[in-house]
């Protein structure tokens, strides 16, 4: 394609990729965002006068299209994310001590394996039978079935299925293990445990995620020659003369890059010739989801990791999966925790307050810290449509829909990956790619 005047609806991190990769490629990008802040579901927000993460996000080694994506608009990936080894790692007695030694793989894992304190000797030969299959399967599945059912084939024990591969499974897809596609999940761990030990690196935000990558893109698009255009609307796109695309009808482009959350791309593309089955395939995705709360304590806490792995419990009012020290990644932040709670539509029900109070009590009585029931504030923070629902066999669409001059771009696009920043970051990239051909 020549140079063309380009819409990207859509600032999420697929839309400001594809945006960069555009315009990167001479094209003229208008990027378009109805809200006044740039990042989509992974953004920064603003409470008590902190500038907080809309949720708590670990990326890891093997996101080499966001490293690479990173560095080309100018954040130094070095400085701006806190490199970890993979781990699973629980406080005190109250689960496993699993982490990734400085080893080439795979004696990364071995040597993890050997170490690991609170697995049987059960558990560790039920981990490495796994590793041992998946490695020989290529880390693949011809047919797709539940992690569960994986799970069970390969005969893994209770206590490591509940201290390893549920949270995992938890964190990575953000759908319960019953309902979550093994051939997805097996991906993920083929770059993390099948990986090399750097691709396996979890890779913690030290910087809100606004600054980690979309203001950069913004002004890479802007210093480029394009237009960011935020708290605009885009209600409409059609086509105009000849093989144009008009924009709220009233604004004329070469071509469109679709870059909304599904269910508003589906809404978009219903009223477009061509895209009538794209659009049923996104309105029938249904969706997990995420909880991340926030809670201040005296600047003078540190606990003795960054992050620690959660026992969950909903019975017991537990309901943490991953506890996060902000203070040690961010001196501004010393004294606040933020704790995930994946898949997290019973936590959703609660009253926001009860909620808090009930993930504070369950800090205090996990790391041993009576202080931690008292905290100075709390915010909750709930993303109810976080990520589409994983699950076995589902039907992504492409990039490439069938219609000329419009593409897709989304976490939600064919992809091995779940819905993930890599995973829209990749879906920006190739979405640039099939307008720039």
């Amino acid at each position: 394609m020549s140079k063309t005047r380009v819409a990207v609806v859509g600032a999420g991190w697929a839309g400001c990729t594809a945006a960069v990769e555009l315009a990167r490629r001479g094209h003229v990008v208008t990027l378009f965002e109805s809200a006044r802040t740039l990042g989509g579901r992974a953004r920064a927000v603003e409470f008590n006068s902190k500038v907080l993460d809309n949720g708590q996000h670990i990326l890891l080694g093997a996101y080499s299209q966001t490293l690479a994506l990173m560095k080309r608009v100018g954040v130094d990936a070095d400085t701006a994310l806190l490199r970890l080894p993979l781990q699973m790692r629980y406080p005190f007695d109250t689960g496993m001590d699993f982490k990734a030694a400085r080893l080439p793989a795979p004696l990364h894992v071995a040597v993890a394996l050997f170490r690991a304190t609170g697995l049987t000797r059960a558990d560790k030969l039920s981990l490495a039978r796994f590793n041992t299959s998946a490695r020989w399967m290529g880390w693949t599945l011809h047919v797709d079935c539940s992690v569960a059912e994986l799970l069970a084939r390969f005969d893994q024990t209770d206590n490591l299925i509940r201290l390893m591969w549920r949270p995992l499974c938890l964190a990575a897809l953000n759908t319960p293990l019953e309902n979550a596609s093994a051939r997805v999940f097996l991906a993920v761990l083929r770059d993390s445990l099948g990986a090399k030990r750097s691709a396996s690196d979890m890779l913690l935000p030290r910087r809100d995620l606004g600054t980690l990558f979309p203001v950069a893109a913004a002004g890479f698009v802007e210093r480029h020659g394009g237009t960011v255009r935020l708290g605009v609307k885009v209600g409409s796109i059609g086509r105009g003369p000849g093989r144009g695309w008009i924009v709220n009808d009233a604004e004329a482009f070469d071509a469109i890059v679709l870059a909304t959350p599904a269910g508003q791309s589906a809404s978009l593309l219903r009223n477009v010739d061509g895209a009538a089955g794209t659009a049923a395939l996104l309105g029938a995705f249904t969706y997990e989801p995420i909880v991340t709360c926030y809670l201040q304590f005296d600047p003078a806490l540190r606990l003795t990791l960054p992050m620690y792995a959660l026992a969950d419990d909903a019975a017991a009012g537990h309901w943490g999966q991953f506890v996060f020290d902000r203070g040690q990644l961010d001196a501004s932040q010393a004294g606040l925790l933020a704790v995930v709670v994946s898949a997290a539509a019973a936590a959703t029900a609660l009253d926001q307050g009860a909620l808090a109070q009930a993930i504070a009590a369950q800090l205090a009585t996990t790391l041993r810290l009576p202080a931690l029931q008292q905290p100075a504030w709390t915010q909750v923070i709930a993303e109810k449509r976080a990520t589409f629902a994983c699950t076995p066999g589902l039907v992504r669409p492409s990039n490439d829909i069938g219609v000329a001059g419009l593409a897709l771009a989304g976490d939600y696009t064919a992809s091995d990956y779940p819905a993930t920043l890599e995973s829209a970051v990749r879906s920006g990239i190739a979405a640039a790619a099939f307008m720039h051909r």
